[in-house]
Formats: C-alpha cells, sequence, structure tokens
C-alpha cells in the first residue's frame, strides 16, 4: 500500500496542494489528474491499494497528558481547545460543500480505480467535530453515518477505507460497546481495506491515545470479529504514546507490533 497525504491541512498553504478539498478549479483538476497517473502506476507495480485521506485539519489534539510509566499521550478534549480558532485558508467549509468537493474527487477517481483495479482506502476525519464544524470547516468523515454516506457514493468494490480503529472510536460515546459491532458492518460490507490497529481511553470529543493493552477497545475481539468478516488485510500499529528515552517511538511501536502477533497467534 501506498499513503498520500497530498490533501491534509499540512499541506494546503503550498501553492499547488490541498485544490480538492478547498474546490479550487482548475488546480483540482490537475491534482486529480496526477492522482489518474498514479493508479496506473500502482497497478503496473503491483502495489493493490493506495491511503489518502480528505482533510483541511489535519490531526486535531490539545496538549500531551502524563501516561504510564513516564509516557505521554496524544489527548484531544474539544472543551479545552481553544475557543474561537481562527479559520485555516479553507474559510467557512459547511458539510453541503464538503460533500460537493468529495464526490467530485470520487466521481473522478474511482473509476479509474475500477479500471486498473486498485483499491482506494480513505482515513476518516480524526476527530470528528461538533456538526456547526471547527475553525469554520465541518467535518463530514467524523462520525459512522458520514463513513456510511461515504462508502456508499459511486459504489465500487474499489472504494472503501483505511478503517482507523482509533479514529472511529474516537467518533463514539461507549467505544468498548459500539465498536465491534461497526468493524463487523463495514467488513462483511468489504469495505475495509486496511487497519490502523490502535487504541483509546475516553469517547468522542474526550479522549487519550494509549499502549494497545490498556485502551477502552478489546482489540482481541475486534481481530476475531475481522477474522470472521474474511478480513485478509494488514493489522498495521498507529499513533503510539512517547517517552523520554524513546525519542523516535521505537520502542512503542516495537511494543505495538508484539502485542498485535500476540493477538494473532492467539487467533490460530
Amino acid at each position: 500500500m501506498v499513503a498520500l497525504p497530498f490533501l491534509t491541512s499540512s499541506h494546503i498553504d503550498h501553492e499547488k496542494r490541498g485544490a480538492i478539498m478547498l474546490g479550487e478549479s482548475p488546480q483540482r483538476d490537475r491534482d486529480i489528474a496526477d492522482i489518474h497517473q498514479m493508479i496506473a502506476a500502482c497497478a503496473k507495480a503491483g502495489v493493490p491499494s493506495f491511503k489518502y485521506n480528505m482533510s483541511l485539519l489535519g490531526v486535531l489534539r490539545i496538549h500531551a497528558t502524563a501516561g504510564r510509566g513516564g509516557s505521554t499521550y496524544s489527548t484531544w478534549r474539544l472543551a479545552e481547545a481553544r475557543p474561537n480558532p481562527p479559520l485555516t485558508r479553507a474559510g467557512h467549509v459547511t458539510q453541503e460543500q464538503a460533500w460537493e468537493r468529495i464526490d467530485y474527487f470520487l466521481e473522478r477517481v474511482i473509476p479509474v480505480c475500477n479500471e486498473h483495479k486498485v483499491r482506494a482506502a480513505c482515513h476518516p476525519h480524526d476527530p470528528g467535530v461538533p456538526p456547526a464544524g471547527f475553525q469554520g470547516v465541518s467535518r463530514v468523515l467524523g462520525t459512522v453515518d458520514g463513513l456510511r454516506k461515504f462508502v456508499s457514493l459511486r459504489e465500487s468494490p474499489w472504494h472503501g477505507l483505511n478503517f482507523c480503529l482509533g479514529t472511529v472510536a474516537e467518533m463514539l460515546a461507549d467505544p468498548h460497546r459500539e465498536l465491534g459491532p461497526i468493524v463487523r458492518e463495514f467488513g462483511e460490507r468489504r469495505k475495509i481495506f486496511n487497519i490502523h490497529f490502535r487504541n483509546i481511553c475516553g469517547h468522542r470529543d474526550d479522549f487519550r491515545e494509549v499502549y494497545p493493552d490498556e485502551g477502552d477497545v478489546n482489540l482481541f475481539e475486534i481481530a476475531r470479529i475481522l477474522r470472521d468478516v474474511g478480513y485478509d488485510g494488514m493489522l498495521m500499529p498507529d499513533h503510539v504514546p512517547s517517552h523520554p528515552d524513546d525519542p523516535h517511538s521505537l520502542q512503542a511501536f516495537a511494543f505495538a507490533i508484539g502485542h498485535i502477533k500476540g493477538i494473532l497467534q492467539a487467533l490460530s
């Protein structure tokens, strides 16, 4: 799988980036033409899928909070976020505008995925925000209903999700209880192309990204559901905690990989 960060907020201040979700033409058409070429190259090289996102705000977080063994955890609490934050270059983006721009992209990209048999795996918005938006931007891929609508647009077996467990858990009032049935639903629909296999403590608008063994989500049960629905893709570690003795998070990622391998061994 290849990853495309070309639609994230980290790029929207560059002259030729972000045009797709900004709705800027003709630049967005040129960007989409580049994606067409990339899809053809993926097919030629035998790359089965690519991951992308359609975000104008990037990953929203406040300050880090203290965690296990001197670690710090990436944290989001909407109530503590900066009040009345300034608008981005995108200005005000309503839900209707966001859906129009997403569908504009899908209408022109998914047929090319169909032609070349390359899967397009979209990452949800991390995190979801209130319906009125944040920094003027509505995040329509920040709810489960939004994801349902998304995968139903331009329906295709080559159009689906990079299903981030942590991000979807962040959409829910009770991730421990709610996440499993949602994974089963999208898995049975064959819309899970890739999994970011991580955990959180908390719920919508108030959560911390924690080590995989201490979160509110039972990752073993999620893996069991994935097996039962026939998921055959990767379980990928993602967003691990930080520690001063592990400045590049290599030990944290090794722990996450080991936890995943243990789950896979237990399932077998």
